[in-house]
């Protein structure tokens, strides 16, 4: 990454070090107990792939699915992983505001220190997420010795083992059941983007024109976070549910870009969640009851903490995105069954819109109509 005076905008081993020595330690468990939940999160992994393709009928090209790894980590292993993601996302748009800086009287300086600040802002954040995530099917980070990936730069499957366990024992749910039933959801999503070869560089392409809508003027900036400060203080007699600061900090254009991505997201995450309703029933004994336990888990948040800084990032959005993609899935499946679902992977233009993930015979109308015509 380019940098001024050997300082980059955002101290990336500092982000690691400061998360890792922040995050809570996982469950107790023996070592032998770990080496058991770790062979037993391969296994259902691996046997979650025909499952999931049978159900969905979404087969991947070639050998993709094959060149993608499965690796079962623990909290610091997420926390390298994900901060290898952000700083390959994020080169283009950092890269810019190094650059607009470097003209500013002090900028080395500037970039020393906010380089570090940022660093362990970004640890703060996620010591909290990395022990909160189950599952995540890493699209974008690049390949390493400690964390391998796609040798054709698709992704690699993570599965986050102390999480699991942790959450396996808070709803009291059979722990062989739990753990299989992460891997269809995860699984679901290896196999999307295994199975539909242009979703990862339409998805890049849309982070990236939202990074390059991004201002990078510091004063505007700074008025955006005043604005969302004065959100979080209290929600407006027109704003009954506040906003985020994801929310307040966007231009006009990239309001447009995060209503298509949230669309999408949308879809794969509905999408999953209906595999894993859809299989669960035939694979895994108890899976009424987890599903019961992990909704009432997902509405209610372990705390109020846990509620305010889901709200201050934006993550109860992502809560809507499984209910309503859920919802939007369920519907066209049941209007026009799964093949006809299945034309929402021919490209980009037969994704939903974000108007359409909420009334889905819009998406099959459109969709079909035109197909049929």
């Amino acid at each position: 990454m380019t940098s001024i005076g050997g300082a980059e905008m955002v101290d990336w081993n500092l982000a690691v070090a400061t998360a890792t020595r922040l995050v809570r330690p996982g469950p107790e468990v023996t070592r032998d107990e770990a080496r058991a939940v770790v062979a037993e999160l391969r296994r259902h992994a691996k046997s979650s792939e025909e499952h999931v393709r049978s159900f969905t009928r979404m087969m991947p090209e070639g050998t993709e699915a094959e060149d993608t790894p499965v690796l079962v980590v623990d909290r610091a292993g997420w926390v390298k992983a994900n901060v290898a993601g952000f700083r390959e996302l994020l080169r283009p748009l950092l890269d810019k505001m190094q650059e607009r800086r470097g003209g500013t009287p002090g900028g080395a300086v500037m970039g020393a220190v906010g380089g570090k600040v940022t660093g362990v802002e970004l640890g703060m954040l996620l010591s909290f997420l990395a022990s909160r995530v189950l599952g995540q099917y890493e699209t974008f980070a690049p390949a390493s010795r400690d964390l391998p990936g796609s040798e054709r730069g698709g992704g690699r499957l993570l599965l986050v083992a102390p999480n699991i366990v942790h959450v396996e024992r808070e709803l009291d749910v059979d722990p062989h059941d739990f753990r299989l039933w992460v891997c269809l959801h995860e699984e679901t999503h290896r196999t999307q983007f295994t199975a539909v070869p242009w979703l990862r560089d339409h998805l890049e392409g849309e982070i990236q024109s939202f990074l390059e809508q991004t201002e990078v003027d510091p004063m505007t900036i700074l008025e955006r976070l005043r604005e969302a400060a004065q959100s979080l203080a209290g929600p407006r007699d027109d704003d009954e549910n506040g906003r985020s600061i994801v929310e307040l900090v966007q231009t006009p254009a990239q309001r447009e870009i995060l209503g298509r991505l949230t669309a999408v997201m949308s879809l794969l995450e509905g999408h999953a969640d209906y595999v894993m309703d859809g299989v669960g029933p035939d694979i895994v004994a108890s899976v009424a009851e987890i599903r019961e336990k992990f909704q009432q888990r997902r509405a209610s948040g372990a705390s109020r903490l846990d509620q305010a800084l889901r709200k201050l990032l934006g993550l109860d959005a992502k809560l809507r995105q499984y209910r309503d993609g859920e919802r939007f899935v369920r519907a066209v499946v049941e209007e026009v069954g799964m093949d006809g679902f299945n034309r929402v992977w021919t490209s980009p233009n037969t994704l939903p819109t974000k108007a359409e993930i909420a009334k889905p015979a819009d998406w099959v109308a459109r969709v079909h109509r035109r197909a049929e015509g």
